[in-house]
């Protein structure tokens, strides 16, 4: 009997898990607060969610997994609290927007496995910056490859090609296959040497590169220079007072020599600079002078002193406030094939990290200087320029004339529009890359308007969270032709039904493919793997469609990686 999953709270992302796993023919329930358009199926209870007759109208003490989908960290800790209460037993999938809670309670409680929608959709969206068509991710070898679907036509370089030509390639790593006629798993094509044909669908990992960084000291420097109109811009009035003081000190200098021809020209500085300022020094300088001088010395003393406390306020605000983090930033931004990130949201910030890590060059835009992320971005070096990223004078100062590609990931789907719109009108052929919340006309919109991608955070997530819920701990999923496939990895013990067999064998019987084996600290992959007999202690990665995945850990004595 297939266990009975739970959905608790039929949101964008939740309702989108609960339509994956319904139809991949898991027994699901769902939970919401108030009806669902459109939907009709008495599989879905309207209550409360984290109350605890809800949660048993919906079966919460025979249910095997509980997946809570809401968008409130709150509210999902309550319902964890209540469902443990209810059934201590029950695995839960939990949506945390606070990863570091999230991690520190699947520390604590057994079963609970904590995802983040913006964790999970981050990597698309730089893959899709980057100019990978990926549709989704997997963890591989401590590293997140881009998954994308191969669609051989007749001027695919692959077509007429040997899948067995493509299975030892160390940068690729062949994850599903799908022929145009009949049903045949990968393994079984690779070992057959069977042939691409037109109307193949083929799903590949592809490693990702590492730019190696490449900054000097010299061209930091170079690059301060260079944008010397930037500083005259954000320090003009600082030091336009300072000019203005300066011409004052030298005006009094001036006269004090001219009316007493013993005095040295560096005294009558020397005490000009003190009068003014406050520090004060050699008044002899004026004891013996004519009345005048005396007057026009109180007079100068006065304008000074409001002078220099406007002057003081002024570089003080400079330094401390934010104009020499803007000037700063703006001799930061590189000139050339660098990734702008416009809205430093949740995943904004993860894109920027991500793009940095990978080697590439990086500049946000952001309106809120208070956001939470800008000194995260700043601490990592990235420039932030606090401005609207919608207006034409901001996408200039980012130099996206010469950018590589734009992201418009801010909150709001209207903004992100706009701005991606913009960036188009300014930069005809610049790659544009969108978040669109709601998963329905992200298509649509990326089909009106004809950007490189636009993404839907839901849509990109939802399928993790159904492959979780269908068992094991994933490290990538993906959908190809209505169909749902996932990547764990399984412990062998002396009790599994794999220990003992040979890969190959296995694989082509239970229709999965083979990514690796983890043996004795070190990995087995291409065709040392479909030869390796699995040992207990031995660790197997691998992909299976998630509507087999079901029957495959419920198998006696198989253990998932936790």
């Amino acid at each position: 009997m297939k266990p009975r999953i739970i959905v608790c709270g039929l949101g964008r992302t939740g309702y989108k898990i609960f339509r994956l796993l319904r139809q991949q023919g898991a027994l699901v329930v769902g939970i919401h607060r108030k009806p669902v358009a459109g939907e009709t199926s008495p599989d879905v209870i309207i209550g409360e969610l984290q109350s605890a007759s809800t949660l048993k109208a919906a079966g919460i003490e025979e249910a095997h997994t509980l997946v809570i989908a809401t968008s409130d960290d709150a509210v999902n800790l309550s319902i964890v609290m209540q469902a443990r209460v209810l059934n201590p037993q029950i695995r839960i999938i939990n949506r945390f927007y606070n990863t570091n809670l999230g991690e520190r309670l699947d520390q604590t409680l057994a079963n609970h496995f904590s995802m983040s929608v913006v964790g999970l959709a981050a990597p698309v969206f730089t893959f899709a910056a980057l100019g990978s068509q990926a549709i989704g991710q997997i963890k591989l070898f401590d590293q997140t490859w881009p998954i994308q679907e191969e669609y051989i036509d007749e001027h695919h370089i692959w077509c007429g090609r040997k899948l067995s030509d493509l299975w030892d390639d160390p940068r690729r790593m062949l994850i599903y296959y799908l022929p145009v006629k009949g049903k045949m798993n990968l393994v079984s094509a690779v070992l057959l040497e069977h042939r691409l044909k037109v109307g193949d669908r083929l799903i590949i990992g592809t490693q990702p590169r590492i730019r190696p960084q490449r900054k000097s000291f010299f061209r930091k420097i170079l690059k301060i220079f260079t944008h010397f109109k930037q500083f005259q811009k954000h320090a003009q009035s600082v030091v336009g007072m300072a000019i203005v003081l300066l011409v004052i000190i030298l005006m009094a200098t001036f006269t004090f020599v001219s009316t007493k021809h013993h005095i040295s020209f560096i005294d009558a500085l020397y005490f000009a600079v003190g009068m003014i300022t406050g520090a004060g020094g050699n008044d002899k300088v004026v004891e013996n002078a004519p009345d005048s001088v005396k007057l026009f010395t109180v007079i100068v003393m006065l304008v000074g002193a409001g002078l220099i406390g406007i002057w003081y306020a002024m570089l003080t605000d400079f330094v401390l406030g934010s104009r020499l983090k803007q000037f700063l930033d703006a001799a930061k931004i590189p000139q050339r094939h660098h990734y702008i990130i416009c809205g430093l949201s949740g995943i904004g910030i993860k894109i920027v990290q991500q793009l940095h890590m990978s080697g590439h060059e990086v500049v946000a835009i952001e309106t809120d200087p208070n956001n939470r992320f800008v000194s995260t971005a700043r601490g990592m070096g990235i420039p932030v320029i606090n401005a609207d990223a919608s207006f034409r004078t901001t996408l200039h100062a980012s130099n996206i004339n010469t950018a590589a590609a734009v992201l418009a990931v801010t909150n709001n789907d209207a903004t992100n529009l706009e701005i991606a719109l913009k960036a188009q009108g300014l930069t005809p052929g610049i790659s544009v890359i969108v978040n669109y919340a709601d998963p329905d006309f992200a298509g649509m919109a990326q089909q009106v308007f004809d950007f490189e991608a636009v993404l839907s955070p839901a849509e990109l997530a939802a399928p993790a969270f159904a492959a979780a819920a269908l068992g094991g701990k994933i490290i990538g999923n993906g959908m190809t032709a209505d169909s749902l496939w996932v990547a764990f990895g399984t412990v062998i013990t002396s009790t599994h039904p794999f220990c003992g067999q040979i890969v190959k064998d296995i694989a082509m019987s239970a229709d999965f493919v083979p990514l690796y084996v983890e043996t004795n600290h070190q990995t087995i992959h291409a065709w040392d793997l479909l030869v390796t007999v699995l040992n207990p202690g031995d660790v197997l990665y691998l992909t299976i469609p998630a509507n087999r995945l079901n029957q495959l850990w419920r198998e006696e004595g198989q253990e998932m990686i936790d």
